[in-house]
């Protein structure tokens, strides 16, 4: 496994670059090996969400060394902030990244996997980039170095937003794009668009996909919590059992997708993260929580879900004699990942520039969730995804994103920076138009 994956690094150095205009593809090629490694040191130390201290503090110092303006640190807790100006006259717009690692145990086999770890709910648990924000931070990083040294030739102004926790923030915590935009982030610098790019495991390297419309699902958590009476292992009897209640609703709970949603129309997802209760072999214990996610695309089928959900919980641990505490969402969430149809239209001409017509796909609706939603409520956004799974690997089957054995091809990084830099400048130039 080492040597093959020592063989794809390797590779991905001597790949040949993608096919940008002659001018991005010079401007890229000026950032790549730095890109290259700031990926690698961002993914050898990731950081959960609000706590992305270093990483925020070699955000801030590589903007400062570029002459950014109105450079703002410490937003939404670690986000930040600043704005290039162009020496041309031209629109306002935004680009985003996000800066947050997962509480994942990595097993990539790479020599630059990280070892970190970090107290999340309580436990202490591995810390991983699983889902390649690492590669987004450094891909927007060597964007601004290539356009901060094309600044007298740019026209308008561009506010690079670095974001936490998109993966959400701690427990009791505020953060994310709401938060930033809470704390004012739009403004005193309002675009007329926003950009978003995220590398993803089922395209594969080389290739960029698409959506015009409702593009990610909305994205909302639950809290159960079935209480029952504790009784020694051997005397079910004497207690109510929270576990068997809680086994059943699960089960239940699939129903609410298969039986009662006419996804037909538009999927639907509902999903159980966590399932924590007992200590020890012998106790039947008091309680037990259940965690978990909903997906949907319709504001109708997703509060039909939550009063749904909210029932079976209620009616199956009654049945059992237990009783539960149910949050459902247990905060709001994330609303459907929209991009803008016009802004769209004129967007994809660029990404088939910048990698060619064969490797733009026109994806199907996607049901992970992306807080880059909040930001395209507020003005017409464009968000992107780049293949990370090697060429001649089953993307469909290779890691996802989340998972602990997650792999990006370094290509990614390529072609990542030369699409979104493709795409800022035709926009600012009128160029998609």
């Amino acid at each position: 496994m080492r040597h093959l994956l020592a063989a794809a690094l390797a590779a991905t150095l001597s790949l040949p670059a993608a096919a940008a205009d002659p001018q991005v593809e010079a401007m890229a090629a000026t950032v790549d090996a730095k890109v290259l490694a700031w990926r690698r040191d961002l993914h050898q130390h990731p950081e959960l969400g609000n706590r992305e201290a270093r990483t925020a503090r070699q955000v801030a110092d590589h903007l400062r060394a570029l002459g950014f303006d109105d450079i703002r640190t410490g937003v939404a807790t670690t986000g930040v902030t600043a704005v290039l100006r162009g020496g041309k006259p031209g629109p306002r717009i935004a680009v985003r990244a996000d800066m947050d690692a997962l509480p994942v145990s990595e097993r990539s086999g790479l020599p630059f996997a990280s070892k970190a770890t970090a107290q999340f709910r309580g436990e202490t648990v591995g810390v991983m980039h699983a889902c390649g924000h690492d590669a987004h931070t450094a891909i927007l990083m060597g964007v601004a170095e290539a356009l901060a040294a094309a600044r007298a030739d740019l026209p308008g102004e561009i506010l690079f937003v670095f974001q936490p926790a998109e993966e959400g923030p701690p427990d009791g915590e505020a953060g994310g794009a709401s938060e930033m935009l809470r704390q004012g982030l739009f403004t005193g610098f309002k675009p007329q668009a926003v950009f978003g790019l995220h590398v993803f495991s089922t395209l594969n390297a080389g290739q960029v996909g698409w959506r015009s419309g409702p593009a990610m699902a909305a994205s909302d958590r639950f809290n159960i919590v079935v209480q029952g009476r504790q009784t020694h292992g051997s005397r079910p009897w004497g207690g109510v059992d929270p576990i068997v209640a809680a086994a059943d609703l699960i089960g239940t709970a699939q129903t609410i997708v298969s039986r009662r949603q006419n996804i037909s129309r538009l999927p639907v997802v509902v999903s159980f993260g966590a399932i924590k209760g007992g200590i020890r072999y012998n106790i039947i214990p008091d309680s037990v929580e259940l965690i978990g996610t909903i997906r949907t695309f319709d504001e109708g089928m997703r509060q039909s879900v939550f009063a749904d959900l909210a029932n079976v919980a209620d009616k199956v641990a009654a049945a059992h004699g237990a009783t539960v505490v149910a949050k459902i969402p247990d905060k709001p969430g994330n609303p459907v990942t929209v991009n803008d149809p016009a802004l769209t239209a004129r967007v994809v001409p660029s990404l088939r520039k910048a990698v060619g017509d064969a490797n733009v796909v026109e994806m199907d609706l996607n049901m992970g969730a992306e807080d880059f939603s909040f930001y395209a409520r507020e003005v017409p956004g464009f968000f992107f995804f780049v293949g990370a799974t090697p060429r001649g690997q089953d993307a469909i089957r290779a890691p996802s994103n989340h998972s602990p054995e997650f792999f990006l091809d370094e290509e990614a990084l390529k072609v990542g920076t030369r699409a979104m830099l493709q795409v800022l400048l035709d926009h600012q130039r009128g160029a998609g138009a």
